[in-house]
């Protein structure tokens, strides 16, 4: 009886740790909080470990199996951890003073270097996916780049530089970038959408409080 109340106890407590079920996958409170973290010392920003940061955290990570389930199945290429070095070198450079500085900061957050470094790898995966997934597909109407030039555009350059002519044409290879970019984001967001009714998801709230 003792070995079955102390396997049940064990087990209880596996179950606590559970944050999220996306289908048969899990995804730990473990999981949530280092997310939380790194984001939150990339961002220059003390982590948000509060119930309503951990569901958001927890929503993303929800997404972020989602779209691996489909890179695995897709084939679609992975971003190698050397391609995000300098950026992580830029970071490092731009927001501490030294080496020993950014040391200091991974142990305050409770985290390794190598976690800074597979968030910054996820971060790049996600931009391919979209590209790769979703931009192909895109199309920008001329008149859809003449109506963003003269809403967002034209008032922003007249402001800048009062008295010069704007061109539109001088804005479009821009304008047709955002534009699709944009759509490529809301088409990713309807993919997902669908996604998440297709799989079973399970918040575990008692874990996320």
């Amino acid at each position: 009886m003792l070995l079955l109340a102390l396997a049940a106890a064990a087990w209880g407590a596996i179950i606590d740790r559970i944050a999220v079920s996306v289908g048969n996958q899990v995804i730990t409170l473990r999981d949530v909080e280092l997310q939380i973290r790194v984001a939150a010392l990339l961002d220059g920003v003390k982590p948000d470990l509060s119930a309503a940061g951990k569901r958001a955290t927890a929503e993303r990570l929800v997404e972020q199996k989602l779209i691996r389930q489909e890179m695995e199945t897709s084939r679609f290429p992975v971003p190698a951890a050397a391609d995000v070095e300098p950026a992580l070198e830029k970071f490092k450079k731009d927001s501490f003073p030294s080496e020993t500085d950014y040391r200091h900061a991974l142990a305050e957050y409770g985290i390794t270097g190598q976690d800074v470094k597979d968030l910054l790898v996820w971060q790049r995966t996600l931009l391919q996916f979209i590209s790769l997934r979703f931009r192909p597909g895109v199309q920008v109407s001329d008149q859809e780049i003449q109506d963003y030039f003269e809403r967002v555009v034209a008032p922003a350059a007249r402001a800048a530089h009062p008295g010069q002519p704007v061109a539109l044409e001088d804005f479009r290879p821009q304008i047709e970038q955002a534009l699709a970019g944009q759509q490529a984001d809301r088409d990713m967001d309807t993919w997902l959408s669908e996604a998440k009714k297709r799989t079973r998801i399970v918040f575990h709230q008692e874990a996320l409080e």
